[in-house]
């Protein structure tokens, strides 16, 4: 079945704990965690897709009004390496009282997100802006850092790439050549690229599988095998696919053809390819 797991978690909270000398605002300390109050990582510490990072940055030179007040807004983004936002923009105003005796604290503000696990590798950005409302000020800041993950050529036209064979469910390396046994689970797994999105990333993609015998002649046909349908506000630029079939104890020994037929019913397209495995 298609497996396509986008998930993102976000969250900023920002704490003041007093107010600050009558300095240029500024942000001090941006740094990325890997849990939660975590320690910073180190300039260049690569993540995965899938994974949480955190962020963690400092405010200082804000304006006290004469009512002890302090009205900052954040925005946050997160940005793949094509600048396509990973989540919305954060907003969040820092609006609380301050007292004297807390005039060496800053705030401190913290943002966690996860990177989408079909994201592609590459360097991401983070853009951070501060607003100081009582003085009119603005500051900006940005951190960068790689990410880890698959990369899947892109295609104008429907198309499955990286098509593999695979002995069990969890290999990472393919079978090649692609040889079973009577008996053997034949273990399938591709990328569906070439789709068409259509208004907020929405997608309809299925694909159906058939097993043709030495002879040409259709063994097994499963129409639609799976379907993968709906939107997400970061755009899935590939769905990986998989599937498995049994062989039975009595299989006939020669080359087979698995025939995959892919349907993207946005963009009115329909492809089918052929893929040989051999039985021994």
């Amino acid at each position: 079945m298609l497996r396509a797991a986008l998930a993102t978690a976000l969250s900023c909270v920002a704490v003041v704990w007093a107010s600050a000398p009558p300095k240029p605002l500024a942000i001090l300390r941006p740094a990325l965690h890997q849990y939660e109050d975590g320690p910073p990582v180190a300039p260049g510490t690569g993540f995965s897709t899938g994974e949480s990072v955190f962020l963690s940055f400092l405010v200082s030179g804000y304006q006290v009004s004469e009512e002890s007040q302090v009205n900052l807004v954040c925005h946050i983004e997160a940005l793949d390496p094509q600048g396509v936002p990973l989540v919305e923009v954060i907003r969040q105003e820092v609006r609380t009282a301050v007292s004297p005796e807390d005039k060496d604290w800053t705030p401190i503000v913290r943002q966690s997100f996860v990177i989408p696990p079909l994201a592609p590798p590459g360097e991401y950005r983070i853009l951070m802006a501060v607003e100081d409302r009582l003085a009119s000020q603005e500051v900006k800041a940005e951190l960068r850092f790689p990410v880890r993950g698959r990369q899947v050529a892109p295609s104008d036209t429907l198309v499955a790439r990286n098509v593999r064979f695979l002995r069990g469910e969890d290999d990472l390396q393919p079978l090649q050549p692609p040889v079973y046994r009577p008996g053997n689970a034949v273990w399938v797994r591709f990328d569906i690229v070439g789709y068409k999105l259509g208004e907020k990333n929405r997608l309809q993609v299925s694909y159906g599988v058939s097993v043709l015998s030495p002879s040409g002649k259709t063994m097994y046909s499963e129409p639609q095998a799976a379907v993968e349908q709906g939107q997400s506000f970061y755009p899935k630029r590939y769905l990986p696919g998989t599937f498995s079939l049994n062989l039975s104890n009595n299989v006939r020994p020669g080359a087979y053809t698995i025939l995959l037929t892919l349907r993207d019913e946005i963009g009115n397209q329909t492809v089918e390819s052929r893929h040989e495995f051999t039985v021994e």
